[in-house]
Formats: structure tokens, C-alpha cells, sequence
């Protein structure tokens, strides 16, 4: 149990620094984009790289590169840390997953809805208000420090991790191009030789990254956008190591007792310490369960340089308010979406299941705090970019997005703040 907890905490520190360092880079974006630099930072962006895999040809911008090459990492890492989850943490069990599984369902939902209402007739941005910025969100409440209840961080962690499974799946179904059929044969092989790796006991990553990669040039030729491929190459990756615990013990402790028996008063490791020392790394290697060693692997760099990345080669838009006007319906569904139809989808629904026994609330979390965390589920930001990209092709459109985005996401995350500063003050 104190295992789970420090490991939690260091998630969740990882994330808070990632969420100011998102704030940066989007700050950043934002003044570039509109100063004299402006002309030269769009055209970074979208200078064409290309890459080939035999036959098949793979050319886009710099900026789709990081949005499905990149990116493709970030949704490995969101997929074992919802595979995780589901096996071993807050999602390991119907009691403890019930109450933020509803929570995420309502969360998602009625902001979809809000989205549809203000756009009946063009509704694919259904998707932009549904996210949850976890970095950002997280990143707030450890800026409140003391101030906010442990297990508040606790239920925001779980009921994100249950918000990227939809956003998942709805980028997997929803926003996809033209569908190549005859590339489904050839992903499906090599998804068929990761799962054999599994079923093998093989516990190094190394063979399952190399056909992750060419599972992403199928995905991508396929259509449907090639991010999936992280995600399914986590659910294949396995979570049992090659010895348990205690054999790892039992072996670490004979090295040991060799290598004290071999000392000697040479200022260099003689050939039986060196050989208990490799023995050492040996099991050290074979202990570590692979899933969770990819994920502490991959969050340093998702956190700390693909999200700022992403952040800054995305977040920076012209401030005209013109498009904003021209748009106004799409950026008002967003902006109620995250604003009015998060809050209300997550507390509306939890509130409702508890009110008929269907959940039941967690003793120490209020109800004050639960629309709390509503609010800071309004933060939609780095997913809510994401999936404008995908949702729209018309620049003015996507630029009156962003900057919904940015305003919805602040307005959430004021209102969360003095909500939960009102409830510690209470």
C-alpha cells in the first residue's frame, strides 16, 4: 500500500511540473505566433518531412509528425497507465473504479451534448469539450499544496485515467479518414506477433517497441488515426515479470554474500565479485515488470518534452477575435461544453447513481469537492487541441477553437480553485 502511494505521488508531482511546463510552452507559442516571427514559426511548423517502410510512402509537416508520430508515445504511455490501473489500481475493482467510472461517463457525455446542441448540423466537434487536461489539472492542485484533499488527487488521477479510455476510443471511431481495407491484413499480423511476445513470456521491450513501429505505418495507412497505435501496443505489453519478488530477494542476497566472500585488498573487483555483480543486473532486469517500466520510462519524456512540444508547436494562434465571431456556435459549444457541461456531467451523474445505490460516494470526499473537481475537468486544453486538429480542417475555424480552448480552460480552472479554497476554508 505505501508502495502505491509514493508511486502515486510521483506521478502526480511528474504531472504537476508538466502542467506548468504546458503553460510555458503555450504562452510561448502564443507570443511567437503573434509577434514579427510569426510568418517563420508557421512555417516550421509546417515544413513536409517523409519517411519510408518498403513500399509504403509516409509524407507530412512537422507539425503531424509530433501530432501522430510523437503523439503516438503519449497515448502508449495513457494506454499502460489505464492498462495499470485496470489490473492493479484504482480501476482493479468495482467498488473502487464504480464511483469515478460514472464520474468520466457524465464528464464526457453531457459536454458531447452541450457541443451538439449549439451545432446540430455540424456536430464532429463533439469531441473538443469531452477531454481532460490531467497535467494541467493536477498541476493546479499541487500548486494549492496543503489546501487540497489528498484523496481529491486521488479521484481526479482515476477519473482521467477513465477520460483518455473515451477520448481513446473516440478518436479511434469518430475522427478517421478514408479507410485503406487492404492494410488491416498486415496490422493485424503484426498486432497478432506482439500478443505472441506475450503470450511467449517475452519480457524485453526492445522486439515489441520495433513492431509497435511497424504497427503505427499500418495503423496510418489504414486511416484511422495512427496514435491508436500506442494504445493497442500497451494492452499487448506485459505486466508479470520473469521472477517474483522474492526469488529476487533470495538471488540478491547470495550475490551479495559472494561478493562479500570474494573481497580482497586489489584496488579493482576481481572476476567472481564482477560476476555476482552482473548477476545482480541479471535479475534486476528480470524482476521489473515491463509495463510498468515502459511507462516510468516513457512519462519523463511525454511529460518534460513531447506535451511541450506538442503545446508549443500547436497552442500558438493569431489573437482575432473575427474568427471567433465567424465560428461563434462551435466556440460557444465548446466553451459551455467545458465550462457548464463538465461540472455538470460529473457531478449530475455521480450525485444520480449515489441518489439511486447504483454507487456509492467515497467517505472522504464532499460533495463541494466532487463539483470542485467538476470544474478542473474543464481543462480541456492539450486533448481538446488535439482533437480540434482532427475534428476540422479550416484554419479559421480551428484558430477560433484554440482560442475557446484557452478561455473555457481558464474559466474552469479559476472557478475550481475558489471552490476548492472554499471548501478548506469551511
Amino acid at each position: 500500500m505505501i508502495k502505491k502511494l509514493v508511486a502515486l505521488e510521483q506521478f502526480i508531482n511528474k504531472e504537476a511540473l508538466s502542467g506548468i511546463l504546458l503553460f510555458v510552452a503555450t504562452v510561448a507559442a502564443v507570443i511567437v505566433a503573434n509577434s514579427s516571427y510569426g510568418q517563420a514559426y508557421y512555417d516550421l511548423w509546417h515544413m513536409p518531412l517523409g519517411m519510408n517502410l518498403g513500399e509504403l510512402k509516409i509524407s507530412m509537416t512537422l507539425t503531424y509528425w509530433i501530432d501522430d508520430a510523437l503523439m503516438a508515445l503519449f497515448f502508449l504511455m495513457v494506454g499502460l497507465e489505464i492498462k495499470r490501473e485496470m489490473l492493479v489500481g484504482e480501476l482493479s475493482s468495482v467498488s473502487k473504479a464504480s464511483f469515478p467510472i460514472i464520474a468520466a461517463i457524465g464528464g464526457m457525455a453531457i459536454p458531447a451534448l452541450v457541443y451538439v446542441a449549439f451545432n446540430p448540423d455540424n456536430p464532429l466537434g463533439f469531441g473538443i469539450p469531452m477531454a481532460t487536461d490531467i497535467a494541467f489539472a493536477l498541476g493546479i492542485l499541487m500548486l494549492l499544496g496543503t489546501r487540497v484533499n489528498p484523496a481529491l488527487k486521488l479521484f481526479l488521477v482515476a477519473l482521467a485515467v477513465v477520460d483518455d479510455l473515451g477520448a481513446v476510443l473516440v478518436v479511434a471511431t469518430v475522427y478517421t479518414s478514408d479507410i485503406q481495407s487492404e492494410y488491416f491484413l498486415h496490422a493485424g499480423i503484426v498486432y497478432a506477433l506482439i500478443w505472441a511476445l506475450n503470450f511467449k513470456g517475452v519480457t524485453k521491450l526492445l522486439p515489441y517497441l520495433i513492431l509497435g513501429i511497424a504497427l503505427w505505418f499500418y495503423i496510418h495507412a489504414i486511416g484511422i488515426h495512427a496514435t491508436i497505435a500506442g494504445v493497442l501496443l500497451a494492452f499487448a505489453i506485459p505486466i508479470k515479470s520473469k521472477i517474483d519478488e522474492r526469488n529476487f530477494i533470495k538471488e540478491s542476497k547470495r550475490d551479495i554474500e559472494d561478493f562479500e566472500k570474494n573481497m580482497d585488498t586489489l584496488p579493482i573487483l576481481n572476476h567472481h565479485q564482477i560476476d555476482s555483480l552482473e548477476s545482480i543486473g541479471y535479475n534486476y532486469d528480470k524482476v521489473q515488470n515491463p509495463l510498468v517500466r515502459l511507462e516510468h520510462n516513457l512519462h519523463g519524456l511525454s511529460a518534460f518534452f513531447i506535451m511541450p512540444l506538442f503545446a508549443f508547436s500547436n497552442a500558438g494562434v493569431l489573437i482575432d477575435f473575427s474568427t471567433v465571431n465567424a465560428n461563434l456556435m462551435i466556440v460557444l459549444g465548446v466553451v459551455f461544453g467545458l465550462v457548464i457541461g463538465k461540472p455538470i456531467g460529473i457531478f449530475g451523474f455521480t450525485y444520480l447513481a449515489t441518489k439511486l445505490n447504483i454507487v456509492k460516494k467515497p467517505d472522504n470526499i464532499s460533495w463541494s469537492e466532487v463539483i470542485a473537481v467538476g470544474f478542473l475537468g474543464g481543462i480541456g486544453f492539450t486533448m481538446s487541441i488535439f482533437i480540434t486538429h482532427l475534428a476540422f480542417l479550416d484554419e479559421a475555424i480551428i484558430a477560433a477553437v484554440k482560442l475557446g480552448v484557452f478561455g473555457a480552460s481558464f474559466i474552469a480552472a479559476v472557478i475550481g480553485v475558489l471552490l476548492i479554497l472554499r471548501v478548506k476554508k469551511a
